[in-house]
């Protein structure tokens, strides 16, 4: 398998980090790619319409997209390493949902700051998104509760998302006031498949 994936993105790391933590990154080639909301990369575009990352291209030639659609395949790969099983599905699959929807908010704010031309910025949209991030990570510190055992699809993006905030948003200082999310980054960051993800 071929992982086409861009190493700023934090979907495309969701996905590289979840394949270590299922046990299955030695089956996966990464291909590093480069794709913009205002360009067409070819070789992205001919396995996926949308011209985005992640993107995994099967043994049989086939295409899957996005994050979640590659984690559901890895999860079923692995045996289901990834997402829990009855009752704990559910809490699991909000969370990658809402670190999800924070690093959607989190990248259009950056697309807004970093290509949109600056005299054509919003700077309502952007501050739109940042209390969409804001949110999300007052949402997750009252309520977040990390896997007990391996990780899971929750922990995997909320830790993605929260290393995409210290990638682009430092200024943010998301961890103040939010003590218990910042001792699950540091935690969660430790580990060798989030060392082994950082992006340059």
């Amino acid at each position: 398998m071929k992982l086409l994936s861009s190493g700023a993105s934090p979907y495309a790391r969701k996905v590289a980090v979840a394949a270590h933590e299922a046990g299955l990154i030695d089956r996966i080639e990464i291909v590093s790619v480069t794709v913009s909301p205002v360009s067409v990369n070819p070789e992205v575009s001919a396995a996926n319409p949308l011209t985005k990352v992640p993107t995994l291209l099967l043994d049989d030639g086939a295409a899957l997209f996005d994050s979640r659609v590659i984690v559901d395949y890895l999860d079923e790969l692995s045996g289901g390493r990834l997402v829990p099983a009855g009752a704990a599905r559910w809490p699991a699959l909000r969370d990658q949902a809402a670190a999800d929807g924070l690093m959607d908010a989190a990248l259009l704010a950056r697309y807004e700051r970093a290509l949109r031309p600056e005299a054509l910025r919003w700077a309502e949209w952007d501050a739109g998104q940042i209390g969409k991030i804001e949110r999300a990570l007052d949402t997750f510190e009252a309520g977040f509760t990390p896997s007990a055992r391996a990780p899971q699809i929750g922990d995997i993006a909320l830790a993605c998302a929260l290393s995409y905030l210290d990638f682009r948003f430092a200024d943010l200082g998301w961890r103040n006031g939010r003590s218990r999310l910042a001792a699950f980054a540091e935690a969660f960051n430790a580990r060798p498949s989030m060392q082994a993800t950082q992006p340059a």
